[in-house]
């Protein structure tokens, strides 16, 4: 994996750790030679992944909506700052820029971000590694729920399998680089509709 696209808030959090572990994930991308693609911001545990990435030498590259680039204050020191139009060309661009995705804490745009990658991974629109970086457990309740719709039949088990977890850095990479996606085959069949 060349670059990996991370979402997360461009708050940081009521807790250290979570700044902490943005910034310990940029240092440790870089240290494994791999870029960073992000939401370009300055701020928040958006700024952290640069800023940790930036201080051992790593690519980043920042993909921000013109609308954006002084709410969420753009990080004008990365290798590369992308100004593109609207929300759905930063994360078409995104995508196009990387080899996989990890969310780290963040909120409604966060999991947006993440979700729609999933839905494009479900349906065969890519093969990229996707993981949730689970610090201090902030997603268990997310990963609680998707085991419920597995439960009652709204998503397929091979699809919740589809995100790699965990609070450990180096162990999520390493899920990442192994990923297998599940095959794509026909999922809607006419008798169900």
């Amino acid at each position: 994996m060349g670059r990996i696209t991370v979402f997360c808030g461009s708050s940081s959090g009521n807790e250290a750790v979570y700044t902490d572990q943005a910034r310990l994930l940029g240092r440790v991308l870089a240290q494994r030679g791999m870029g960073v693609v992000y939401g370009g911001a300055l701020v928040g545990l958006m700024g952290a992944v640069a800023e940790g990435a930036l201080a051992e030498g790593g690519e980043v590259i920042g993909v921000l909506p013109s609308f954006l680039r002084t709410r969420e204050i753009a990080h004008e020191g990365l290798s590369r700052l992308i100004i593109v139009d609207s929300m759905h060309e930063r994360k078409q661009r995104m995508h196009d820029l990387c080899d996989g995705f990890i969310a780290l804490p963040g909120g409604f745009g966060t999991l947006e971000e993440f979700f729609e990658i999933l839905t494009w991974g479900q349906l065969g629109l890519h093969d990229k590694a996707m993981g949730l970086l689970d610090t201090g457990g902030y997603y268990r309740h997310l990963l609680s729920f998707l085991d419920t719709a597995v439960s009652t039949g709204f998503l397929k088990n091979v699809n919740r399998q589809m995100i790699q977890v965990s609070e450990d850095i180096g162990e999520l990479l390493d899920k990442m680089k192994t990923y297998t996606p599940p095959p794509v085959g026909k999922w809607l069949r006419r008798e169900n509709v």
